[in-house]
């Protein structure tokens, strides 16, 4: 996997990286690594995340950091949380742009909960699915 950014999770205090959880973002998939003893990777692939939402707080902006939300169409990680990193403006710009490029690629679209279409095609007779 190709890594365009590496962010630790950090303290909100100081904004030092004391926890063990590393984020890797790439063209492809979003990468959560958590856990000193026992190790724990998660995936989540950017052509499911619907949007991204920035969230910073007073001493988020006060230590230069931000949480970076995504909203995914996968089970698993409906909400993937990127908390207290550097760069979070940059990674959410990133994150929005890459996830049109690899919806783009996989010409694949979301439909959101509760908007069910029964004519895809407009021909005016009612699509089974």
């Amino acid at each position: 996997m190709e890594v365009v950014y590496k962010e630790k999770k950090r303290t909100k205090l100081f904004g030092l990286p004391l926890h063990f959880v590393t984020y890797r973002i790439g063209p492809d998939k979003i990468n959560i690594q958590s856990g000193f003893l026992t190790i724990v990777e998660d995936d989540a692939y950017m052509y499911k995340v619907q949007d991204v939402r920035l969230t910073r707080s007073f001493l988020e902006r006060v230590f230069c950091l931000g949480t970076v939300t995504c909203y995914t169409g996968d089970k698993t990680h409906p909400e993937l949380k990127l908390i207290h990193i550097r760069k979070s403006s940059s990674i959410k710009d990133y994150l929005m742009e890459a996830s049109e490029e690899a919806r783009r690629k996989r010409r694949a679209m979301h439909i959101l909960d509760g908007q069910e279409q029964k004519d895809v095609d407009e021909d005016d007779v009612e699509d089974e699915y």
